[in-house]
Order: structure tokens, then sequence, then C-alpha cells
């Protein structure tokens, strides 16, 4: 399996409902690519910012969906809601 952590910079203010709304509307956009199994958006509890977790069948599932129209679409529509820009890490799962 392969995941992909994102640390998301933060919200600018008075947007978090919109990012919350765009994070569930393309989970049901990423859904439809082949070797989705699931993508998550992660709270903290106390201060910071959210993350996701993203996880594919294997990488090149993530990076056909990733190099994809709809991810670029995605990509436009939530840059203006953040200050600063995502990082993300990728990792393939070694037990479990």
């Amino acid at each position: 399996m392969f995941v992909v952590f994102i640390s998301f910079p933060p919200i600018k203010e008075g947007k978090d409902a919109e990012f919350r709304e765009w994070f569930a509307s393309t989970n049901k956009t990423f859904s439809n690519h082949k070797g989705f199994i699931r993508r998550r958006l992660l709270k903290p509890l106390e201060a910071g910012n959210y993350a996701a977790i993203v996880e594919f069948e294997n990488q090149d599932g993530f990076k056909a969906m990733h190099n994809s129209p709809e991810h670029d679409k995605a990509g436009e529509r939530v840059k203006p809601l953040f200050d600063g820009n995502p990082t993300p890490h990728f990792y393939e799962v070694a037990v479990g």
C-alpha cells in the first residue's frame, strides 16, 4: 500500500468551512481513480493545521490521480484558501 501524509498550511481566516467542503467533494472525485483506497482529513486537537492521509493500492495509482485534470482543477480551487503550500510526505506500508 502507498500512503501520502499531507501537512496543510494554515487555512485563511473565514475559509475553514469552504476547505472542509472542498475536501469532502474531492474525496468523491478522487475515489473514482483506480487503486484509490481512502482519503481522510485530520483536525488537530490543539493548535496547529489540518493534515490528510491518502491511501492507494500502489504508487502508480496515486501518480495517475495526481497527474489527472481532476487533480489540477481541485488544486486550483483550494489554493486561494491556503496561507502557504501543502507539504506531502510519501510512504510505503512496511508492516500491517
